[in-house]
C-alpha cells in the first residue's frame, strides 16, 4: 500500500493519477464520510442520529408497522439535518470527473443527494434517498417537503392512507440497486472509496470484489480502514491510501489526474478526450 498525505509522496500521486486514466471502468463507493463536510454528521459519529435514536428502536420496517408515530421521530431529525445543506468540493470533483468520461459510475450509502446536486448522474444508491416518501401499501412515491419535518401528524398516502415513511432502507428491507451496482462491479477495474470504513454488507463487499478481479482500490479516508478479513495479520486491502480530509484529499486526487494529457496515436490526443478544466 502506498501512502499519499497532501503534498508528500507527489510521486505516488502521480503514478495513482496515470492508473486511474489509464482504469477502463473507474468508479467510486461512498459513504457518510463525504458529507461531513457539507455538515451532516456521521450517523454513529457524536452527535449523529444514532446516538440519539438506538437503530433497533426506532429504524427497523417492524418498528414502523408497529408503530410509525415513534419512526416519525427518527424521520424529522433525520430530515431536519439534511435541510439546506449543500454539496461540497468532494462532491464537485467526481461529478466532475463522470463528465469528463473518467467516471463511470457511483455507488453511495448516503441518502442526502448531495451527489446529485453536485451533478452527479450515474448514482446507485443502496440505501434509497431522503428526497421523496414512499407507500408500502401502493407503492405511490411523492416528493418530500419541509412540511413533513414539522407537522404533528404522520404523513398518509392520499391514494390509499396508508402511513408514509421516506424513501429509505430500514433494516429488515432489502437494498436498492443491487443488480445494477453488482454490473458495474464486474466491469470495474479501479475503485475509488471514499469516507466509509466499509464495515456494513453488502457495501463492505464491494472492494473485495474489484480486488479479488485484479482491480485496484484508492481509498480517501481520515484513517486507513480497509483490509483483509480472516488473516491473522490483516491485510490491507487499499493499494493507493489517500490519507487526510476529504476537503483536500479527493480535490488533490482531481486536480493531479486532469493535469495529465492522454497521448493518442503518434502523439495525438483521443478523440473522446473531453476539454480539461
Amino acid at each position: 500500500m502506498k501512502t499519499i498525505i497532501a503534498r508528500k509522496n507527489i510521486e505516488y500521486l502521480e503514478e495513482a493519477a496515470k492508473k486511474f486514466r489509464r482504469a477502463a471502468c473507474p468508479a467510486a463507493l461512498t459513504g457518510a464520510g463525504i458529507s461531513v463536510n457539507s455538515g451532516i454528521a456521521d450517523f454513529r459519529s457524536p452527535g449523529g442520529v444514532w446516538t440519539i435514536f438506538s437503530p433497533d428502536e426506532y429504524a427497523t420496517l417492524d418498528v414502523f408497522h408497529k408503530n410509525p408515530h415513534k419512526a416519525w421521530q427518527l424521520y424529522r431529525a433525520l430530515g431536519q439535518g439534511l435541510l439546506g445543506k449543500k454539496p461540497n468540493q468532494a462532491h464537485k470533483v467526481l461529478a466532475e470527473l463522470e463528465e469528463q468520461g473518467l467516471l463511470k459510475g457511483l455507488v453511495t450509502q448516503n441518502v442526502d443527494n448531495l451527489h446529485q446536486a453536485a451533478g452527479s448522474k450515474n448514482v446507485l444508491e443502496i440505501h434509497g434517498d431522503h428526497q421523496h416518501l414512499q407507500c408500502l401499501q401502493c407503492d405511490t412515491i411523492i416528493q418530500i417537503t419541509e412540511s413533513h419535518y414539522t407537522m404533528k401528524d404522520i404523513p398518509l398516502c392520499a391514494l390509499c392512507h396508508f402511513p408514509l415513511k421516506p424513501n429509505v432502507v430500514l433494516f429488515g428491507e432489502a437494498v436498492r440497486n443491487m443488480v445494477e451496482i453488482e454490473e458495474l462491479m464486474v466491469n470495474c477495474d479501479l475503485l475509488l472509496v471514499i469516507g466509509t470504513s466499509a464495515k456494513v454488507y453488502p457495501a463492505a463487499g464491494l472492494p473485495m470484489l474489484v480486488k479479488e478481479r485484479g482491480g485496484l482500490i484508492y481509498e480517501f479516508n481520515r484513517e486507513q480502514a480497509l483490509s483483509i478479513p480472516g488473516y491473522v495479520k490483516t491485510a490491507p486491502v487499499t493499494d493507493y491510501f489517500f490519507e487526510g480530509d476529504l476537503s483536500s484529499t479527493l480535490p488533490l486526487f482531481g486536480r493531479s489526474v486532469q493535469s495529465i494529457l492522454p497521448s493518442g496515436p503518434e502523439g495525438t490526443l483521443p478523440e473522446d478526450y473531453g476539454e480539461m478544466r
